[in-house]
């Protein structure tokens, strides 16, 4: 019984070697790159204001008659996380086949 408890236990943090592992480096990077996009924005919009109120570079410039900043926000962030999606697809997909590929021999 203890046995089977074993296969179940899943930690992100200490992954079981193999599929695991990619899967979670798979995991992190889409998450690395949902931050930057939501946070690293933000941060350089704050470090580029110019006056108290938040103006600066960022606020001035327009992309398609908008403010840069509220282009980024309104229409790229929910575009950003299309492309996040498509690519974990790809590469967990790619991952899989690779792990099924060890284990299966049966193909050769």
């Amino acid at each position: 019984m203890g046995h089977d408890r074993d296969w179940y236990d899943v930690n992100i943090f200490r992954p079981r070697k193999g599929y695991m592992t990619g899967e979670v480096v798979i995991i992190l990077f889409v998450l690395l790159g949902w931050a930057a996009a939501n946070f690293g924005v933000q941060a350089i919009l704050f470090l580029l204001a110019e006056s108290p109120n938040g103006e600066g570079i960022l606020t001035r410039l327009t992309f398609l008659s908008f403010p840069w900043h509220f282009w980024f926000t309104a229409q790229f962030l929910p575009l950003w996380f299309i492309i996040l999606c498509i690519l974990f697809n790809i590469y967990i997909d790619r991952h899989t086949e690779q792990h099924s590929r060890r284990k299966d021999r049966s193909h050769d």
